[in-house]
């Protein structure tokens, strides 16, 4: 699954840590399909809650054209009882993850998808650190709801910090999702990492077309949880 060119996934990293002071594509707490379909307007629909950075937050793109928005259409066509809220933000790294928890927690959680640390290895932060802000946030999910369902998003740091380190980066993810009982995507941009047909003109974020298989990375996991 980690098959492709460490450079380009050096790129993937920059390019997250550079659109920190960008504005993010969608805010915290903010649906993106707000109409039930026909077959679930009498069910109260439970809450999706996508937590992340630019990539989750689709940037540069409009909000339906990113992958939690591109996931609700898939929902609403199966009749599912869900509701998919975007909270990634630009630029967000583990530390800014954890002081935002509580307040996206203000709203019922029901799945809760964790998409973060790229940054946290960009900036070469201790891995150690980047674990406990990670598992306070998933502390915080689990403590105000018990019942939730968690699925984490791995990423890959950058080459520059070392085998030892990118290693021990990567495997964090998995030994996260195993103590918390949680699903796992191996490597959220797997199938459209280094293909300039799936970026945008910067070579980095999923363009239109990289957001879809973006999705369906999330989706194959997702549903099973669901």
């Amino acid at each position: 699954m980690y098959n492709l060119r460490i450079p380009f996934l050096l790129l993937i990293l920059s390019a997250t840590w550079a659109c920190q002071n960008a504005p993010a594509a969608a805010g915290a707490a903010t649906g993106n399909t707000d109409q039930p379909t026909e077959q679930t307007t009498a069910v109260s629909r439970k809450n999706i809650v996508f937590f992340g950075t630019s990539l989750t937050a689709a940037y540069q793109l409009s909000p339906e054209q990113g992958f939690p928005a591109l996931i609700q259409e898939k929902i609403d066509s199966l009749g599912m009882p869900y509701r998919c809220i975007n909270a990634g933000l630009s630029g967000e790294t583990s530390m800014d993850g954890k002081n935002r928890i509580d307040w996206v927690l203000q709203q019922p959680v029901d799945v809760f998808v964790l998409e973060l640390g790229a940054n946290d290895a960009l900036r070469g932060l201790p891995i150690e650190e980047a674990r406990q802000n990670l598992q306070t946030i998933i502390d915080r999910v689990k403590a105000k709801y018990p019942d939730c369902k968690l699925v984490i998003a791995g990423m890959m740091a950058p080459p520059n910090l070392g085998p030892r380190y990118t290693k021990e980066f990567a495997s964090m993810y998995p030994e996260l999702a195993k103590a918390n009982n949680a699903a796992l995507i191996p490597f959220l941009l797997e199938g459209v990492a280094a293909d300039p047909e799936l970026n945008l003109g910067d070579g980095i974020h999923p363009n239109v077309t990289g957001q879809k298989i973006v999705a369906r990375n999330v989706w194959n996991v997702l549903q099973k949880v669901l």
